[in-house]
């Protein structure tokens, strides 16, 4: 049966239009970004059919074209389609972050920064530029690889602050391993940077280590 012949109010764009898209499975969610199905499957049908294929909605969401494209009924229009959403969903983010005070809103800078280097399959040293009220000047990755003292250039940090005119900054890096807890890797790259920055009168607000799950922030530890 096709879902145009199920009862509206369990049709998933009805649904979503009446009750909001946090009521839909993820199965409904994906049914509305495929719009059909196949020969003898509901877009529905497809999409739990694609979620088991993947193991889950974020491992389809975050494969590659290659990976991506060998799912029935997708191809490279629809992953194309498919990253075109998932950059506007960051760059919501990011323009929504350019209106406020960072430091009164944590939640967001970690939901922006998980949504920029969760994902990740090695280590990228990221910084947010603000401007002396807090508000995002830019993002910017600086480093790739593994982060440690060696890797992570406290000078290019400088000169990347001062060509940004930045007031403040927050620093952020990931653990592909998925596991947030600081290193003291991170911790001693953290002190020299602060050393680095004091002397041009740029403060440094925090240093967020994205996981797979959370986000710890240096901060909130008072390791900083």
């Amino acid at each position: 049966m096709s879902i145009a012949q199920w009862p509206e109010a369990e049709r998933p764009r009805e649904k979503l239009l009446k009750q909001g898209p946090q009521s839909l499975s993820d199965a409904e969610l994906l049914a509305i970004f495929l719009r059909v199905g196949c020969v003898g499957k509901s877009a529905v049908d497809l999409a739990r059919e694609l979620l088991q294929q993947y193991g889950g909605l974020r491992p389809l969401l975050e494969s590659d074209q290659t990976e991506f494209c060998r799912g029935l009924g997708l191809g490279s229009a629809k992953y194309a389609q498919l990253q075109a959403v998932l950059e506007m969903g960051r760059r919501h983010l990011s323009a929504s972050m350019q209106e406020g005070d960072l430091l009164t809103s944590p939640d967001l800078v970690r939901r922006y920064l998980s949504a920029q280097l969760r994902h990740r399959h090695q280590e990228v040293f990221a910084v947010l530029f603000l401007d002396n009220q807090h508000r995002l000047l830019a993002y910017e990755e600086l480093f790739f690889g593994t982060i440690d003292g060696t890797s992570v250039h406290p000078r290019e940090v400088v000169r990347k602050a001062i060509a940004r005119n930045a007031a403040a900054l927050i620093l952020a890096h990931n653990h592909p391993s998925g596991v947030a807890e600081p290193s003291q890797a991170d911790r001693r790259i953290t002190e020299r940077l602060q050393q680095a920055l004091d002397l041009i009168d740029v403060r440094v607000l925090d240093h967020m280590v994205v996981g797979d799950r959370e986000v710890v922030s240096f901060a909130e530890r008072g390791l900083m």
